[in-house]
């Protein structure tokens, strides 16, 4: 890449960094790749990061999901001090997940809102943008006071599902996703249902209804993430009892933790498709899981914000 132009990874996800690069690479008929990175975990966990070529004066991006563990926050937030004691020009965030996320709001007394906190943490340590895929809630862009390009995975998935069935309807898990799962129905021409999801405690689930017509009908649950699967099984149990025929389900962020890949393998799901913004290990694979490529969409619009090019025109027909 040319001097004032380089994408950098943390640990958390350099396959799909290492991806970006190729493609960015490809696009602009260039050799380099990724740039060189030293980080290390002293032996009591504090975490150390050392850019290993100049990068004064340089538009730079970093990668890196901000899934669990924690370190992968701190590790993030360390790679843009350093940037920014480096003297780059600008610094943006590629953060394909945005972890803790879901604590948005004060729901209940005495808690955090730790969305708004880790903008804060980012902003302070030094980004001048951020780049991320299918927020929890698209409201925590208003928590950054710096810009903020929210990408949709949707225009990955629905090239996948084309075609997949002419009966089909869209699912979503709760109320809270209707607009993601409206624009999926637009988009392939599909009706919309919805579950009545309660929750009465973290990581538990309960499906009181299924409002619309899934009777007869092949369904496509979509949603942003899925952590335990609680939601996931319930909701797929759910459509079957009211007469679903095949279930397919498309997840943007595979965080996969406690039981998940089991209840996924005991469900009557057909293909539950991911994206690649968390890396998977070999003990969270399943057959009935295959993951997409996001690589392609956050390279275009690296290279876009680079070139000062518009990114929403990559999604025009995909916000609902």
């Amino acid at each position: 890449m040319s001097n004032d132009f380089k994408i950098f990874s943390g640990r958390s996800n350099r396959s799909l960094a290492e991806k970006m690069a190729q493609y960015v690479a490809k696009k602009l008929d260039i050799s380099k790749h990724l740039g060189l990175m030293d980080i290390r975990t002293f032996s009591d966990g504090e975490i150390w990061v050392k850019y290993g070529e100049n990068i004064r004066g340089s538009d730079i991006f970093i990668v890196q999901s901000t899934n669990p563990p924690a370190e992968n926050l701190m590790e993030l937030l360390i790679m843009i001090d350093a940037a920014k004691r480096a003297s780059a020009k600008r610094i943006t965030a590629v953060i394909p997940y945005f972890g803790y996320a879901r604590q948005d709001r004060k729901d209940q007394p005495r808690v955090s809102i730790t969305a708004k906190l880790v903008a804060n943490l980012i902003t302070v340590a030094g980004a001048d943008r951020v780049i991320t895929m299918d927020l929890h809630t698209p409201q925590i862009q208003g928590f950054f006071d710096i810009p903020f390009d929210h990408l949709y995975g949707s225009i990955i998935f629905i090239n996948e599902l084309k075609g997949k069935s002419d009966n089909l309807v869209v699912a979503s898990p709760d109320v809270g996703g209707i607009k993601m799962a409206r624009s999926y129905a637009s988009r392939l021409g599909a009706g919309l249902v919805v579950s009545d999801k309660r929750r009465p405690k973290q990581n538990i689930a309960e499906i009181h209804h299924i409002i619309g017509e899934v009777d007869g009908k092949d369904v496509l649950l979509v949603d942003d993430l899925i952590d335990t699967a609680g939601t996931f099984a319930s909701t797929i149990k759910a459509l079957k009892n009211y007469g679903a025929q095949k279930i397919y389900a498309a997840v943007t962020h595979p965080l996969l933790s406690g039981p998940a890949i089991q209840r996924i393998e005991d469900s009557v799901v057909e293909t539950l498709y991911v994206l690649d913004t968390i890396e998977l290990p070999e003990e969270k694979k399943s057959s009935k899981i295959k993951m997409l490529s996001s690589a392609e969409v956050f390279a275009e619009s690296i290279l876009r914000i680079n070139k000062h090019e518009s990114i929403s025109s990559l999604f025009d027909n995909d916000k609902g």
